[in-house]
């Protein structure tokens, strides 16, 4: 049975992911190398985590996002930096946009929670003016790129039923590339992109996990006795320093084509 994962809590999720997804974002869109001025599209914009980057980098004359978690993008409206972009709660198999509305279309670390990732693509191909950019990266899963990796691995060794997101498969760069292909998309260019965060000690770590959307509650339910057990398990797995710095690396897998024409 595959269990749900929910966003729900903005500023957790920033804690858990935002300086992540800034890592991966920033590199993400330096290898796009867009031109200012375009109309930006943000499919999964969650807290605005990646919107923030791309409105810094990118120089957009326009920016909208979705996401179907309302308290993400609360949120998001919060920012200083994002009160004029066009947020709204909807689908990423339904964008709530005409054709040809955008320039750019980005998919930030979400391609694999959408349930039919083919039709999430043909969503965000339909709104793409003609010579417009469809993107998405995405944690590479199968190949172990996801952050936070060793603690799901220690988890589930406890016994602890850790939820998954409905279409892991769709982070795979052949799959990737073989969604972009079936949308019509030419120009079909991958990349891989890796990072690293550093976490100030295990005690930080913790913390963090704690909010995590995918295992936070469960952590928190396991007895004490359990939750030093997993501590001290994770003390002898994550890469820690002389100084007790947690050290975490992780890989994405990015993919961007082109719609046919000339706007």
């Amino acid at each position: 049975m595959t269990i749900e994962i929910r966003f729900d809590d903005g500023a957790a999720y920033e804690r858990y992911m935002g300086v992540w997804s800034r890592s991966v974002g920033a590199e993400f869109l330096r290898w796009l190398a867009l031109p200012d001025g375009l109309r930006w599209l943000d499919v999964g914009c969650g807290n605005g985590a990646f919107t923030e980057q791309l409105i810094a980098d990118a120089a957009p004359a326009a920016v909208a996002g979705i996401d179907p978690s309302e308290p993400q993008l609360v949120h998001a409206r919060r920012l200083p930096a994002l009160r004029e972009v066009d947020f709204r709660q909807a689908d990423a198999m339904a964008l709530p946009f005409e054709a040809d509305a955008f320039d750019v279309a980005v998919m930030p670390l979400v391609l694999f929670f959408v349930p039919e990732p083919a039709r999430g693509v043909a969503e965000m191909t339909r709104v793409i003016c003609p010579g417009g950019c469809v993107s998405a990266y995405a944690w590479d899963m199968y190949g172990k790129g996801f952050p936070y990796e060793i603690l799901r691995e220690a988890v589930t060794a406890m016994g602890v039923e850790v939820p998954a997101p409905p279409s892991p498969e769709a982070s795979r760069l052949e799959v990737m590339t073989a969604l972009w292909q079936e949308a019509g998309l030419v120009d079909v260019r991958t990349r891989v992109i890796n990072v690293e965060r550093s976490y100030a000690s295990l005690d930080e770590y913790w913390q963090i996990i704690l909010g995590a959307p995918s295992v936070g509650a469960r952590l928190a339910a396991l007895s004490a006795a359990d939750q030093q057990r997993l501590r001290q398990h994770l003390k002898g797995l994550l890469p820690i320093d002389a100084e007790g710095r947690v050290h975490a690396s992780a890989r994405a897998h990015a993919v961007r084509g082109r719609v046919p024409g000339s706007a």
